[in-house]
C-alpha cells in the first residue's frame, strides 16, 4: 500500500471528525501516503493533521453560490492535481454526489464508497468500484473509521486520534496571568439548533462566578447581537473580534474550558483536547455527539432544550476546578 485518496468534502465539523481515519490508516500501513480531498472552504483544517500528507481543494461551495469564472478555473486547475498520482484506494466517506465525481476523477481501479441506503444521495453510486459493509450500530464518527477499516482491511484499534499541530499565534490570545477562559459558542448555522440565550446568561454567570473569564465569539452580525446581549448580563465576559477560522481555532486551544450548541467549532475543541461540552437540541447526540471520559461529554436527547442543570452538571463532570486547570497548545490524540 503505497498512496490513498480519502474524500470528505464538507463540513468543518464533520472533517474535523473523520481526521482520525487518516491516522487508522497511518497506524495500519507505515509509511502509506494519505492524501485528502475537501472543498476549499474546510481545506484549513485538513491542513493542520499530521496524519494528512497531501491537501487537495477547490472552491466547489462557493462556485455553486457565485458561479464565478475564477472559481470555475480553479476547480479545472484541481482536476489535474487530482489525477497527478494513482491511487491504490479511494475511500469516499461523504457519499454525495460532488464527493463520488471526485472519487470518480481521481486515478484508482479500487473506488470504495457506502452501499445504497446509506449514501447521502443515492445517485453517488455510480463511481464505485466497491462498498463498505452495512453502516454499523455505532456513532457516526466512529462508523467512519469503521468502514475505513473494513475497505483496507484493518482493525480499528483504541480511541480517535486527530493528530492536530495549529499554526503558532502571533501573539497569545489571552494574557499567560489571566483567569481560565471559558468559551461559549451560542452561535449555530440552524435556528432550532439554538439553545435559549436565557440559559446562556445562566452558566456564563454560574462560570464568572467560579473564576472563569467567559468569552463569546461570533461570525456573523446577529450573532454578535446576541453575543453582546449575553455579554451584558455576564459580569467580566468578552465578546471577541472577528476572528478567522485559524484564530478561533488558537483562541479554542488556549482556552479551560468550551462550551457550545453541535456546531464545528465545539467538535474542534474536543479533538484539540479542550474540556468541552456539546449541547444537543434538535441534533442526535447518539449519532453526532462528542465523548471522553471526565474530558468532553454530550447532552441533551436531540428533541428537547436542556436544562441549564444539566450543563451545569456536565461543567462539573469535564472541569472540576478552573483554577487548577493548565492550558494545552499544539494537541495531539483524542
Amino acid at each position: 500500500m503505497k498512496r490513498v485518496l480519502i474524500v470528505k468534502v464538507t463540513s468543518l465539523g464533520d472533517i474535523v471528525q473523520a481526521l482520525p481515519v487518516a491516522a487508522d490508516i497511518k497506524r495500519a500501513f507505515p509509511g502509506v501516503q494519505v492524501d485528502w480531498a475537501a472543498d476549499e472552504a474546510f481545506a484549513e483544517m485538513v491542513h493542520w493533521s499530521e496524519s494528512v500528507d497531501r491537501v487537495l481543494c477547490a472552491p466547489l461551495r462557493r462556485f455553486k453560490k457565485a458561479r464565478r469564472w475564477g472559481d470555475f478555473k480553479a476547480i479545472a486547475a484541481s482536476i489535474a492535481e487530482l489525477r497527478a498520482y494513482r491511487y491504490d484506494f479511494i475511500i469516499d466517506i461523504h457519499g454525495v454526489y460532488k464527493s463520488a465525481i471526485i472519487a470518480f476523477l481521481a486515478r484508482s481501479s479500487k473506488r470504495i464508497g457506502y452501499q445504497s441506503q446509506d449514501l447521502g444521495e443515492r445517485g453517488a453510486a455510480f463511481a464505485y468500484t466497491g462498498r463498505f459493509g452495512p453502516r454499523p450500530q455505532c456513532n457516526a464518527w466512529h462508523g467512519m473509521r469503521i468502514s475505513a477499516g473494513e475497505a483496507l482491511g484493518y482493525e480499528v484499534e483504541g480511541p480517535a486520534v486527530y493528530n492536530l499541530r495549529l499554526p503558532e499565534p502571533a501573539t497569545a490570545p489571552f494574557a499567560a496571568d489571566s483567569a481560565p477562559v471559558a468559551a461559549l459558542f451560542h452561535a449555530t448555522s440552524k435556528d432550532d439548533k439554538k439553545w435559549p440565550l436565557t440559559h446562556w446568561v445562566t452558566v456564563g454567570r454560574e462560570l464568572a462566578q467560579r473564576g472563569f473569564h467567559v468569552v463569546l465569539p461570533w461570525g456573523s452580525e446577529g450573532e454578535r447581537a446576541e453575543a453582546e446581549q449575553i455579554a451584558s448580563q455576564v459580569p467580566g465576559s468578552t465578546v471577541l473580534p472577528k476572528l478567522s477560522v485559524t484564530e478561533i481555532a488558537q483562541m479554542i486551544d488556549a482556552c479551560a474550558l468550551v462550551v457550545g450548541t453541535d456546531t464545528g467549532f465545539v467538535h474542534l475543541a474536543h479533538a484539540l483536547l479542550k474540556r468541552t461540552v456539546m449541547i444537543f437540541v434538535a441534533t442526535s447526540p447518539s449519532h453526532c455527539g462528542i465523548e471522553a471520559p471526565f474530558r468532553s461529554i454530550s447532552i441533551g436527547d436531540g428533541q428537547s432544550v436542556p436544562s441549564t442543570a444539566e450543563a451545569l452538571e456536565a461543567i462539573d463532570y469535564v472541569h472540576r476546578d478552573p483554577r487548577a486547570a493548565t492550558m494545552q497548545h499544539g494537541s495531539a490524540a483524542a
